[in-house]
């Protein structure tokens, strides 16, 4: 993986083969930040990133300018691994070691952004904890963002807070928004 653009732009990152993951394509995730540049300037975000693994979706926030980065993920090697990159580049990403449910049940942080990049191969009921936790436990500013990454085989359009999607090859995001207004 490498990380797009910012202060690390061009920087490769191999993550050890051991590790339990499936990292976000360069194309899917320079797509991704095409959008979220048009809507945050990323040293004003702070950013919450579910099933961190690699942490490749943190360290391209990081080489942007962003400093509050969360990153939650629940196998000790992903979180030293992290780490250890982070340190290397002298990022600001701070890592918990979490089942990520049991940290959304008693996060009280908001954030501007939270990406969560789960398991493809989870249920649509696991899949709607996702948006479910995050909007009713209110980790999102107003006006934030929460996105999901998944496969083209599920489908999200039905789920609380659900706004639209974008596909890029196998991968699909999808956006969930937390807009405070009466036309919602």
């Amino acid at each position: 993986m490498r990380i797009i653009s910012g202060q690390y732009k061009g920087r490769r990152i191999t993550a050890p083969k051991k590790l339990p993951v499936r990292p976000t394509t360069d194309m899917a995730k320079e797509s991704l930040f095409n959008i979220l540049n048009n809507h945050f300037y990323f040293d004003e975000v702070s950013v919450l990133d579910l099933f961190s693994g690699t942490g490749n979706i943190s360290y391209e926030f990081a080489s942007r300018g962003t400093t509050q980065i969360t990153a939650v993920d629940a196998h000790y090697g992903c979180i030293k691994f992290i780490n250890d990159i982070a340190a290397q580049f002298e990022m600001s990403i701070t890592t918990i070691k979490s089942d990520v449910f049991k940290y959304l049940e008693k996060s009280v942080q908001q954030h501007t952004v939270v990406f969560a990049d789960p398991p493809y191969g989870f249920s649509l009921e696991e899949f709607s904890r996702i948006p479910e936790l995050v909007l009713e436990n209110n980790l999102l500013e107003n006006d934030g963002m929460l996105i999901v990454e998944h496969s083209k085989h599920t489908d999200l359009s039905g789920l609380k807070g659900y706004s639209h999607s974008k596909s890029y090859g196998g991968s699909v995001f999808s956006f969930f928004l937390n807009k405070k207004s009466s036309s919602d």
